[in-house]
This record gives structure tokens, sequence and C-alpha cells, in this order.
């Protein structure tokens, strides 16, 4: 049974650092570049809402279904967004990866890679995941691309699952990799960020 604890995860330029509330401040700065709440179908917290939206992640990691980190570009030593564990269920060896958001400024660059690349490497080589899952709004069709582009395959979309920010409710497009298929998306994954100059 995997068992969830805050650790850093480093690689590639990129730093995962355990989400505190003194990332406040630069959370709200990384999604200010590109004012990244006004899309919808995310859940990116605008300014006023960031600490609220950092105890609510925090309060799912004392519950025992979530583990949440904030990005760090490390050439800049900036925060560029932040990432989680979440839908955490133990008995059953899995995880998913959500919550996912990038600075404008990052966005399409070798970032997403490297988050996914040390997330999956944590969760099947470390937590010993059998499975991981990534789910994401019907209308984010950017991030259904990304996705895909890891190597997941895609499970189904749930009708009328789950509510977003503005109120209204989403259809929830999922997908998974299992622990059988993780070695072929590793590869893929450190072929992609060699085609960065990252590795």
């Amino acid at each position: 049974m995997i068992k969830l604890s805050p650790i850093i995860l480093e690689g590639h330029g990129i730093r995962l650092e355990p989400l505190t509330i003194e990332h406040e401040t630069d959370l709200s700065a990384a999604a200010a570049d590109g004012e990244l709440w006004n899309l919808w179908f995310t859940s990116v917290p605008n300014p006023e809402e960031t600490r609220k939206y950092i105890e609510t992640a925090l309060a799912g990691y004392q519950a025992g279904h979530m583990l949440p980190w904030a990005v760090r570009e490390l050439t800049n030593g900036k925060i560029v967004g932040s990432t989680r564990y979440h839908d955490v269920i133990a008995n059953i060896d899995r995880v998913e990866i959500g919550y996912t958001w990038y600075s404008k400024s990052w966005q399409k660059s070798h970032v997403n890679t490297v988050c996914k690349l040390l997330l999956l490497a944590h969760a099947f080589d470390t937590l010993g995941c059998k499975v991981v899952g990534l789910r994401t709004d019907n209308f984010n069709f950017n991030s259904q691309k990304a996705i895909e582009g890891l190597g997941a395959k895609k499970d189904g979309i749930l009708r009328h699952h789950a509510m977003r920010r503005d109120g209204s409710v989403r259809d929830s497009v999922m997908y998974s990799i299992l622990i059988t298929e993780w070695p072929s998306v590793k590869q893929h994954l450190r072929f992609r960020l060699s085609r960065h100059g990252t590795l």
C-alpha cells in the first residue's frame, strides 16, 4: 500500500517543492503571468483565492488523498506553477496527477515534461504505484493534447462529473498509465527532454 509524505523532487532544471503557505506570493505571481484564472475550465486561483487554494491542497494532504507541490524553475529561481497527486487510493496503489498549471511564459516548454517525468518516476519507482491517472476538462483541449503527448491512454469520459470554479459542471476526460507501460513512457519523456537540450 502506497504511503504519501512531502518530498522534494528535482531534476533537469526543475524542483518540485512541497507546497506551503509560504508559497502564496510566488504562486500568485506565477498565475498573474497570463492571468490564468480567467481560463474558466482550469483550477488556477485568482490572487484573492491563492491562500484558500493552498489551504485546500494542504487539507487534502492531511486527509490522505492529495500531495501538492509548487514548481520552481531553477535557472531563474522563480515559482512557475503547481501540481499535485490527488484522488489517491492507497489500498490499490493508485494516484492521479492533476491540478497542474504553469505560468503562460513557461507553457509549451520543457517544464511540463520534466514535472511529469519526476512525478511518474516517484509514483512508479518509489511509491510502487500500479497505475497513475490523469484527468482534464472536456473543454481543455490543450491539456488533453499534452496528456496524450505523454503516452497516457484515454480511458473514457465521465459525463456531468465535477463542478468548475464558475459553478458550471464539466465532463472529465480520463487517462491512465499502467506500471507495465511506464518503461516505454519514461523512454519517450527522456527523448523529448533530449530534444529540448535538458538531459
